[in-house]
């Protein structure tokens, strides 16, 4: 190469190298940071890694299948590796499992539980990209029908595609804000030579999946070559027509069909659990070899899963939505009202709440812990050849903790049968609900007041707005049109922010655009609604083409706005019965129907327990008030010899309680995804209100019918005297 050649190559490449580094690229930095690949996750490692060493072959329709799902997902994975991490980890997690379960706990039971979760993981990891497209697919497809508002809306008075959709980018969440950008960009790197080629090609994915959305986004670019502005608005308007009705007709289908999964989830997933209680002390009783950990690995692992899996199942049929926006991610307001906020010296500081939440639940826990730990302090002895604990002794014969000997091991002390311990082992649900509860409650409750001011301010919103519209029709000025507004609507929500803006025009001197989007005292920061957002900037840009346009443009906002929410209306009332249902769950049923499981439990297992510790005689003598005395022959000696030591309601407790816990949580996460879409802020609204509530009302019930049925199996004991002869 010679040296002028090198010269010029230095020259351009330092003129690249500036450009790169200059203002006029920060629209590609900011895309560059957007769309770089995100730090791989977890299970993209791990089929990477397993990738390495596996490359099976995959029929074509499975692969094509899992490619589609990978793409929509955005993971750096191929389907070969996919399909070798599902069998190679389960296949190395069921030997290793066995292996330990024998050689450490000498457990078959927990082998073959081992054996199930790894046949269960293969398929679950078979679903893993499925599964994150269609979170991604969910995320979208909630945005969609404002995607074409906004497009829509824009090009209701500027007819130009390109900048409507960057509209709609603006105004949009991830991940379809997202897809717009990449939309335009792909124009700008003349990957397509128009935006309609662009969008052409990124609505193909979608035709399998949201046709309403693919058939508006049809009639929005056909308006482009309609030469009659009349004509054109209408092919518009039918565009947003087309996306609700459909949505609608979708969503009547999605919620008659809906009945079905859900009964099967609340029987299968809840109700069958429960009652099985019932028959767990007698299990424990008769089969020594059964111990409480094996029923926390059925109801704390296995029923949650089911109920996971099989609500994630029931929510991929889910149809477009309305989900809310997640304030919290464009509102530094709101991002503040996710802290604990207090003041020092005329400064305010937040703090993150998380850290305050474990402290709770790790000191509550603790509560629960002491019964259990208490065994290092219980001293026996030998008393008329019967081994006699030390313990807190509680009316009726009642013990605190209630450590005893094993029956068939004297020289094993087990427990804690005690009351006081079965009512100490609730603090482990309390200790989880009151963590995980007042964390969500603490980073959503103050922020849930702004959206719902926010919302209040979008039903009055139609009403404001047609006034407004009106008035500039009338050739009212918009600066004067704002107060008029304001005046009319005092002492609503939009009565305060019209005030607001006429208060920056005629006190501050600002103009229509600065009164609504000024950094410090705009009145769109009081209010941060994307809807209310894009409308005010509609309306800033089309009041520079004179108050007739601009009237047209804020008159026809106002139907959409009213038309949508009359569609989020109707299949609110379509979905009302089964969220109803699903709400008496979660509120009262599930807490109530656990409660006295795990009372009818603690009698049981006392009544039981009582008599297995007396079988070493063979005579039983009805107590006072009872006449006669029964001989226990060699046959039913023998039956009664078969009760073991069983499980004491304590564990029991940790393990129902926690159970309660795990579905509280669950089905609130499923029926929040039903009615609200992929709404986050609502979903931590409703664990944090659903998960304090319910599971103290658990606490509560089964403290007070634990303390009822103990009583009675007190009683029943005291009747039956076992003699010693």
């Amino acid at each position: 190469m010679d040296i002028k050649t090198q010269e010029l190559i230095n020259k351009y490449k330092k003129r690249l190298e500036a450009e790169i580094a200059g203002e006029n690229t920060r629209e590609y930095q900011m895309f560059k940071l957007e769309f770089l690949p995100k730090k791989q996750t977890l299970y993209e490692k791990l089929c990477k890694s397993v990738g390495k060493y596996v490359q099976p072959r995959i029929p074509e329709k499975k692969k094509a299948g899992l490619e589609e799902a990978i793409e929509f997902a955005k993971l750096a994975v191929t389907p070969e590796e996919v399909v070798a991490t599902s069998y190679v980890v389960p296949g190395l997690f069921i030997i290793f499992a066995m292996v330990l379960s024998i050689l450490l706990f000498g457990s078959l039971f927990m082998a073959m539980f081992m054996f199930g979760i790894g046949v269960a993981l293969i398929a679950v990891l078979n679903y893993v990209p499925y599964y994150f497209a269609n979170n991604e697919r969910m995320a979208a497809s909630n945005q969609m029908v404002l995607c074409i508002f906004y497009v829509v809306t824009y090009m209701r008075h500027t007819s130009n595609l390109e900048r409507a959709v960057a509209f709609a980018a603006e105004h949009l969440t991830p991940p379809l804000a997202e897809d717009m950008k990449k939309v335009l960009w792909d124009v700008q790197t003349n990957k397509y030579q128009s935006v309609k080629q662009s969008l052409d090609s990124y609505l193909l994915k979608w035709k399998k999946y949201n046709k309403e959305f693919v058939e508006s986004f049809n009639l929005i670019q056909s308006s482009l070559f309609e030469e009659s502005e009349q004509k054109r608005v209408g092919v518009l308007e039918k565009s947003l027509d087309t996306i609700l009705e459909q949505t609608y007709e979708k969503m009547l289908h999605f919620a008659q069909n809906l009945k079905s999964p859900i009964t099967l989830l609340h029987m299968m997933g809840i109700i069958l659990p429960i009652l099985g209680m019932v028959m767990l002390p007698m299990v424990v009783s008769f089969m020594e070899s059964v111990r409480w950990w094996h029923i926390a690995m059925i109801y704390n692992i296995a029923f949650p899963c089911f109920v996971y899996f099989f609500g994630k199942k029931i929510m991929s049929s889910r149809p477009t939505g309305y989900g809310s926006q997640d304030i919290t991610e464009f509102d530094e307001k709101a991002k503040k009202a996710e802290k604990i906020t207090y003041k020092f010296k005329k400064k305010e500081y937040g703090i993150n709440p998380l850290p305050l939440c474990l402290m709770i639940g790790v000191f509550i826990a603790v509560i629960a812990i002491i019964p259990a730990a208490a065994k290092q302090f219980i001293q026996c002895q030998t008393v008329e050849k019967q081994v006699v604990c030390s313990d807190i002794n509680l009316p009726l014969g009642l013990s605190f903790f209630g450590y005893r000997p094993s029956v068939n091991s004297p020289d094993l002390i087990i427990g804690p049968f005690g009351l006081g311990a079965s009512l100490m082992s609730s603090a482990i649900p309390l200790a989880l609900a009151l963590s995980f509860g007042l964390y969500y409650a603490l980073r959503s409750w103050k922020v849930m007041k702004i959206r719902e001011d926010t919302q209040r301010l979008e039903s009055e919103f139609t009403t404001a707005l047609t006034q407004f519209g009106n008035r500039l029709g009338d050739g009212i000025p918009a600066e004067i049109a704002f107060d008029k507004v304001a005046e009319t609507m005092s002492g609503t929500q939009s009565g305060t922010f019209f005030s607001i803006v006429s208060t920056n025009i005629r006190q501050l001197g600002m103009g229509v655009q600065q009164a609504l989007f000024d950094s410090k005292r705009g009145a769109i920061l009081s209010y941060p609604s994307s809807v209310i957002n894009s409308s005010m900037k509609i309306l800033s840009e089309s009041i520079k083409k004179g108050p007739l346009v601009a009237s047209n443009a804020i008159l026809n906002i106002a139907r959409y706005i009213k038309e949508m929410h009359k569609v989020n209306e109707r299949l609110k009332d379509l979905l009302s019965e089964i969220i109803g249902d699903m709400k008496s769950q979660i509120s009262f049923l599930t807490p109530a129907i656990a409660s006295i499981v795990i009372a009818i439990t603690a009698m049981i297992s006392h009544i039981l327990g009582s008599l297995s510790t007396q079988l070493k005689t063979s005579t039983i003598s009805l107590g006072e008030g009872a006449t006669g005395t029964a001989n226990l022959g060699g046959g039913a000696l023998g039956i009664l010899s078969m009760f073991g030591d069983g499980i004491p309601t304590y564990y029991f407790q940790l393990v129902i309680g926690t159970y309660v816990f795990q579905i509280i949580y669950l089905l609130t996460t499923i029926s929040n995804n039903i009615e609200n879409g992929n709404d986050q802020l609502q979903e931590r609204y409703l664990l944090g209100k659903n998960l304090i509530k319910s599971t103290i009302m658990y606490v509560l019930m089964s403290s007070v019918l634990i303390i009822v049925f103990s009583i009675i199996s007190a009683t029943i004991v005291n009747k039956i005297n076992i003699g010693t002869g």
